[in-house]
């Protein structure tokens, strides 16, 4: 088979690294790719919002499968483009796509069909917004922008002057594009905070291993959010009671939503979720793989990925018994200085053989671009340092351990990835 995929991230990288398990594949593109991904596949030089672009290039190439894993062509039908011409693709159609494209329509379908999540309001007028908030005085108040904004377009208001800074941030300055056009203004919900990635065809619904992300660019969660700065898996507050609940009243009412507004969803499905003292609630839904907690739950599966995504497709996934290892994986992104505003490009990262490898330990490619004297620096996040072992005390220090001997101008990282989740806190 030839495949290709689609995207230039870890994520990507994480993909490819599992997807080269598969004897099957006899060519394995990426578009656009990155430094390390270089290493594993042949990269395409189309940008991964180009739809046109990519399907044409598909159909020249023969390829058989595409995997498209960002947000943005997802959104834009790129696996409508794909199916129309005759390639069969990994990932959700545009119209289901929509539950992460559109915050508005995910908080109305749970509001619709009972699925529990933070009790929340809608304005596409900033006056409005700043009347309700002023009315309610509730705080921490949470704001989202309706659309895409690269995982950052959620802003915690702790008081009255914050929340006005954030409506205007969102719906005057258009710091998301028009992304803010509408927003969502819903109530600060506590607890453990869970990512859980679940493959689906519609029919089945089969969660990975959860994981837990650490948003925020500082130490103790302080600082701006990120596209994510590090994660662990699995969380050890996701327990069997937690997970048989979110089966039953989260996941599947989410499946068969999906299904009765016509927009039935295949791929992998992604379930942000809050442990509140109340039962678990969903924080927002993703339509694809998520960054970097893909990067920790794809080196746990034990089953094959290619066999899985076309069960997907093909809608056979109840065939399938998908098997994970029981180790525990742990994740730290080295990032630009100056993450996530402006930052510097095209340093070169010491401390990598050859491979991209460290002794032990993996490297998933963020932001890189691979030059005659080594790989250099090419985006926020740059590099994703990935460990497994019997614990998750002992995958973090292999990892931070690797992360020590990697170093860039300007180099960020945080130093506390996982330290909650090891002491049983979530704050």
């Amino acid at each position: 088979m030839k495949v290709l995929v689609i995207g230039g991230g870890g994520r990507e990288h994480a993909v490819i690294r599992k997807l080269k398990e598969n004897p099957s594949i006899e060519k394995l593109f990426c578009a656009p790719g990155n430094g390390g991904i270089a290493d594993l596949a042949e990269c395409v030089n189309l940008k991964a919002d180009d739809v046109r672009g990519i399907t044409e290039f598909a159909v020249q190439n023969h390829v058989d499968f595409v995997c498209v894993t960002p947000d943005d062509p997802l959104a834009l039908g790129m696996v409508d483009a794909l199916e129309a011409a005759g390639i069969k693709a990994f990932g959700p159609v545009q119209k289901a796509a929509e539950i992460e494209a559109s915050k508005v329509f995910a908080k109305g379908l749970m509001k619709k069909y009972g699925i529990p999540t933070a009790a929340y309001e809608v304005f596409s007028d900033p006056e409005a917004a700043l009347a309700y908030l002023k009315e309610q005085n509730t705080y921490p108040a949470v704001l989202k922008a309706d659309g895409l904004a690269l995982g950052k377009g959620v802003l915690i208001a702790q008081n009255a002057q914050e929340a006005e800074a954030a409506v205007k941030e969102l719906m005057v300055d258009k710091a998301f594009g028009a992304a803010g056009n509408e927003i969502v203004i819903e109530e600060f919900l506590e607890g453990p905070e869970v990512s859980v990635l679940a493959f689906t065809d519609g029919k089945v619904i089969r969660p990975m291993v959860s994981s837990m992300d650490h948003k925020r660019a500082d130490d103790n969660d302080q600082g701006l959010n990120t596209g994510g700065m590090g994660t662990i898996a699995p969380s050890p507050f996701y327990t069997k009671e937690i997970a048989d609940r979110c089966m039953n009243e989260i996941f599947l009412p989410t499946m068969h939503a999906m299904n009765a507004e016509g927009r039935t969803f295949r791929g992998v499905l992604y379930f942000g979720l809050m442990l509140t003292k109340d039962g678990p609630k969903v924080i927002e839904y993703n339509s694809r793989f998520g960054d970097p907690e893909t990067q920790v739950v794809l080196p746990l599966l034990k089953s094959d990925l290619l066999e899985i995504m076309l069960a997907c497709e093909n809608e056979t996934l109840g065939d399938l018994e998908i098997e994970w290892s029981d180790q525990c994986a742990a994740c730290i992104m080295e990032a630009s200085g100056g993450y996530p505003l402006s930052y510097q490009k095209g340093y070169l990262i010491h401390g990598l053989d050859e491979h991209g490898q460290h002794p032990g330990v993996y490297v998933y490619h963020s932001g890189t671009m691979k030059k005659e004297d080594g790989y250099h620096t090419n985006g926020g996040r740059v590099l994703g340092i990935e460990a497994e072992a019997p614990t998750l005390e002992e995958a973090l220090q292999k990892a931070y351990e690797a992360v020590s001997d990697i170093s860039f101008e300007g180099e960020h990282h945080r130093t506390d990835i996982g330290k909650k989740a090891l002491e049983g806190r979530y704050r």
